[in-house]
């Protein structure tokens, strides 16, 4: 009897042990956010950052696929032990399943925004890489859904990671989903809505 007793309290102990502990890591998730000052959570995304944007019709006219204009995006309080940061943005609504838009990785740890109209170079001044999006290429596109649509759905999510993924530019999006699997040490989510 004592020694089932014994085995109680040890369970109720890591029992409340694992929850004390997962709630520690709630409050730390809930205190890493992601905001952009180009639209608010759950809100419109303006036609300059999709490619009803004037800049992205101008460039659509002289042939460019290299058009879009990202928003601007900030985060503060990542967990500790932050070693780089990956965004990945898509669209889960889009007619053939989830379209990714933009893919950023090894993002420096000590980043804390991601200036409005990123770089379209493979690599940026600050060391942060962009991966392949679904349409091939090594930059921000911004949302497109077809014509009469209901407004798609776009999920901003910056992953706290603790190391850097030692991927190349241009990385396909799968190797990195991969890393991000087993490297997460929390994320943060903006979700975003256009239609047209």
């Amino acid at each position: 009897m004592d020694r089932v007793k014994r085995v109680g309290s040890g369970l109720l102990a890591l029992v409340v042990g694992t929850a004390v502990c997962l709630a520690g890591l709630s409050q730390q998730a809930a205190a890493f956010s992601l905001t952009s000052s180009g639209f608010k959570a759950d809100g419109d995304i303006p036609p300059k950052y999709t490619c009803e944007g004037s800049e992205m019709a101008k460039a659509r006219n002289a042939g460019d696929v290299n058009a879009g204009v990202s928003p601007g995006l900030s985060w503060d309080d990542p967990p500790a032990g932050t070693k780089g940061f990956v965004l990945l943005v898509n669209d889960p609504d889009a007619p053939g399943g989830t379209w990714m838009h933009w893919v950023l990785f090894d993002i420096p740890s000590t980043a804390r925004a991601i200036a409005e109209g990123s770089p379209k170079n493979e690599t940026l001044a600050d060391g942060s890489k962009h991966g392949l999006n679904d349409w091939r290429n090594p930059f921000y596109q911004g949302p497109c859904p077809p014509r009469g649509d209901s407004p798609h759905r776009y999920v901003f999510t910056l992953y706290a990671l603790d190391a850097p993924t030692g991927l190349e530019p241009g990385a396909k999006t799968m190797p990195l989903q991969h890393f991000i699997a087993k490297h997460t040490l929390g994320k943060a989510e903006l979700i975003g809505r256009f239609g047209r």
